[in-house]
This record gives structure tokens, sequence and C-alpha cells, in this order.
């Protein structure tokens, strides 16, 4: 398959300004989700509450006509509340599947962390094979699919923090922050009456994004970039205040990103800075630094950067 850079740039567009219109001032937020949609992976959104995180994964389904399901997690909630369940029926003497949220196409994984870790289990062969075991039977999702998941960074009580296997499974993690003061105030005008959410439409359909998600995997990557994110993911696990460095999922997912990026550049080559600018989303939530290190307050990005300090650049040609 041959790239169309300018084509493939024109359809991102479409679903950038699209998103834009209903979510203000956070260009840099729905970059990374346009990014790990097209790389078919998974985004973990760590921030407090109020921030717009259900609206643009909202938006993001709506954008692309795409069917959404949003589900609560809480500490009582099974397994089967997610995947589904096989009920007996009595009149045809057979076991009906009952599907259940998981069953659909960009799924909002609302307070992840509340639910035990037994049900955070059932995320993971869906996020990493697509696909939902119930009673020996598996069930192929449609693509594309897509887990939006949130948690509250600030608010520990009654959670349960996500192991490191699911941390793996999500290409990336970023906080959306808190808006502009200027951005704050258009905010208030634009929802007086009503909101943006209900006027915007499709923009483009699931063959589109079929096709872009495959175009992505051509943009070209040189030989001295893909060692350079290598070098860069194994000086994670190298570094002193590290306990628990980035897997090769990383490094495969610094390098998905980083076509993924060319492409909102123009590009259709990867340069060492679509590298940098993507190493700390995709790589932070994937180190697990030292005890003494925490207690000292150093965090996983702080290590990022360090790394992207020191490990030479390739030169480009």
């Amino acid at each position: 398959m041959t790239i169309d850079v300018q084509s493939l740039f024109n359809t991102i567009t479409k679903l950038k300004d699209n998103l834009g219109k209903v979510i203000i001032g956070k260009d840099r937020s729905i970059d990374l989700v346009i990014v790990g949609l097209l790389c078919q992976g998974h985004l973990l959104i760590d921030d407090v509450p109020g921030v717009g995180k259900t609206v643009l994964a909202r938006s993001l389904a709506k954008s692309i006509d795409c069917e959404f399901k949003r589900i609560q997690f809480t500490p009582d909630m099974l397994p089967s509340d997610l995947t589904g369940v096989s009920i007996y029926n009595q009149k045809n003497n057979e076991f009906e599947f009952k599907s259940g949220p998981l069953f659909a196409q960009i799924v909002l994984a609302d307070e992840i962390n509340r639910a035990t870790p037994k049900t955070q289990s059932a995320l993971l062969e869906v996020m990493e094979e697509r696909q939902i075991t119930v009673d020996g039977i598996s069930y192929t999702l449609e693509a594309p699919f897509m887990v939006l998941a949130t948690q509250n960074p600030i608010e520990y009580e009654g959670t349960f923090p996500l192991p490191e296997a699911q941390l793996d499974r999500f290409l990336m993690r970023f906080r959306m922050g808190y808006p502009s003061l200027t951005t704050e105030i258009n905010i208030l005008s634009m929802q007086q009456l009503s909101h943006p959410i209900d006027s915007i439409s499709s923009v483009l359909n699931l063959a589109d994004i079929r096709v872009a998600q495959e175009q992505i995997k051509q943009v070209h990557i040189s030989d001295a970039v893909k060692r350079y994110i290598v070098e860069i993911s194994r000086a994670t696990r190298e570094h002193e205040d590290v306990y628990l460095g980035a897997s090769p999922r990383g490094s495969l997912g610094l390098l998905r990103t980083a076509q993924a990026r060319a492409i909102l550049e123009q590009r259709e080559y990867v340069i060492p800075d679509d590298v940098k600018d993507l190493a700390i989303p995709v790589l932070a939530h994937r180190v697990v630094v030292q005890p003494s290190a925490r207690i000292q307050e150093i965090k996983p990005e702080t290590i990022i950067e360090e790394i992207l300090k020191t490990v030479p650049v390739p030169m480009q040609s």
C-alpha cells in the first residue's frame, strides 16, 4: 500500500477540527487521542474530574460514527459486568450470550482504578487481542476498538492501583490539565445555551479510519531512528532510579506513535523530534521507580527527560 501523505493529512485535519469545536484549547490532548486512534492503541487519561475527559471520548466516537459505551467502574463490579454472561433460556433449553458494554468500538472506562484487580484483569485480553472469551467461546470485536480509561490522580481512597501488566497495555498516558483563563471564559460562553457536542456530526466513517490505520504503518522510519528508540527504552531499564523499565511493547509503541506524528506534521518519514515529543506519554507509565527514589519524589517523567538529554540523537540524512 502506497501512502498519500496529503490525503491522509487532510483526513486527520477533518477529525482534529471537528474535535476542536468541542474540546477548546486542548490541541495537545486532541493530537494524542488522534495518534492513539491511528495506532490502534488504548489511552489512559490521568486527570482530575471536570476537565473534559468524557466529552473528549464522546466527541471522538461521534466524529467517526462508531458505537460508544461508557462504563462507570466501581468496587462491586464483576468481570461479567464488562464482558457479558451466558443466560439459560428455558423456552429453547439453551444458553444465550448477553454481551456486556465492552462490545463497542470506543469504550470509556471511567475511574478504572475503582474496580478490583479481578475486574481490571477482564480488560487484559480485550485490550491486547481485541477479543473477548466467555465460557470458552471467543468473540472478535469490530475494528476500530479503543479503550479510553480515566483515573483521578488525587483521590486514592477506595481505589486499586493498576498493575504493571495493565499499564503496559495502554499505548499512552497523559493529562489534559485545566484550561487557561481565556479558554475557560470561552467554554462558559459556548455552553451557556447548549453543549457544542450536540451540534457536531461525523466527519469520517469507519472505512476512512481503517485505511488511515493501515497507511500509518507505511511511514518511513530509518534504522538509525529505530536504534534511537531502542536505546531510549533500554536506558530506562538500566537507570539507577528505575526498578522496572519500559518493555519492548513500549519501544514498538514509540515507533508507531512517531509514525503517526510524522503524518500530523505532513511528513512521510520519522525524525528524532517525533520520538522525543512522544517519549513521555508512551514510556513514563511503563517505568516503575525504585522505592528509594520515590521517597525523593523522583517521577518517571523526570527520568525520561534525563534520558532524552543523555541518549545521542542520530544525525538526519
